[in-house]
């Protein structure tokens, strides 16, 4: 697992590239505010329901959540299960929205 802090992210995100996004916290905390990613609960990882993020073992996997521990903890599980690009987004959407408002 590597980290990506929400500046780097931002600027890839303004720049157009297509990211592999993910965020791992509940569906009501995405329904108050998301950037976009795809939404998978920190769960799912937990009890390895993961197919959708298969064909991605060995491309880049961004992870936020809302402060940085959730989605940690989904790289950390992705690395188990031998994806090999993990990035942690640092400070998560709380950061985010400090940064960038929301």
């Amino acid at each position: 697992m590597q980290t990506i802090t929400v500046e780097e992210l931002k600027a890839r995100m303004d720049a157009g590239e297509k990211l592999n996004l993910i965020d791992c916290r509940e569906p009501n905390e995405y329904a108050e505010f998301n950037i976009g990613a795809t939404l998978i609960p920190l769960g799912k990882f937990q009890s390895f329901q993961l197919d959708e993020l298969e064909d991605l073992k060995n491309e880049e996997v961004i992870i936020h959540c809302r402060s940085g521990n959730r989605s940690g903890q989904a790289c950390m599980l992705l690395d188990t299960m031998g994806f090999t690009n993990t990035k942690n987004v640092v400070g998560g959407m709380l950061e985010w929205q400090a940064k960038f408002g929301g």
